[in-house]
């Protein structure tokens, strides 16, 4: 179990490093829509600071469904995902595998990127972590509950728009959260209850998005 998970993962995480698409596709998103914020709302440095954790935060969450169209996809079309579902491995393993090599080529980076961003939006350099810490755990749940609608598209003529449509209504409380956590980091209130939401999150979804994207997949291929 344990080999074919880390090789399934190696192998989606090797195509994601070299093709690079997606990674510069979800990058170069979440970087634009940041630095162009300014732009719209102004340069006054205590009204970004006021909406620094929500632009941020938007920006991963619309960064992060660019590339959720794509993780079963290429996989669909070249008949790898039959293959995938025909092995001895339990399906879910596989889709947790394929959601953890996305995590790591398109969520982890948003992650590393957002401290040199938040100092772009004047962020408080007191909430830093915090965000940080938010994202680190919240990420992780967009990839898990994005692989749901990856899969419930699969064969759509266009799976890009559905998945957004799926998708950004479960992405919410995550939203809620993970601004929450920073904004009671700035006002000095205890950020411990918004990231344990955040987690709680995760954890749920950790188990259970395996599991239906799985039998999402199976209900594709059929």
């Amino acid at each position: 179990m344990f080999a074919a998970f880390f090789g399934l993962f190696r192998r989606d995480l090797r195509l994601a490093l070299r093709q690079g698409g997606d990674v510069g596709l979800v990058l170069g998103f979440f970087i634009l829509s940041v630095l162009l914020y300014p732009f719209g709302v102004g340069p006054e440095p205590e009204l970004l600071g006021r909406i620094a954790a929500g632009i941020i935060w938007v920006a991963a969450l619309l960064a992060a469904v660019l590339s959720l169209d794509r993780l079963f996809a290429m996989d669909h079309a070249d008949g790898g995902l039959d293959l995938i579902a025909l092995s001895p491995s339990a399906l879910e393993i596989a889709v947790l595998a394929k959601v953890a090599a996305h995590w790591v080529a398109t969520g982890l980076p948003l992650v590393v990127l957002s401290p040199v961003l938040a100092i772009f939006v004047d962020l408080d350099p007191i909430a830093i972590p915090v965000l940080m810490a938010g994202l680190a755990i919240g990420t992780p749940a967009l990839s898990l509950l994005g692989a749901i609608a990856a899969a419930l598209t699969l064969g759509a003529r266009r799976p890009g728009v559905l998945v957004s449509l799926l998708v950004l209504p479960l992405f919410l409380p995550i939203l809620i959260f993970g601004t929450g956590a920073v904004e009671a980091a700035l006002t000095g209130a205890g950020v411990r209850p918004h990231l344990l939401l955040l987690a709680a999150v995760t954890l749920a979804a950790l188990p259970l998005a395996p599991l239906a994207t799985a039998a999402a997949v199976r209900q594709a291929l059929d």
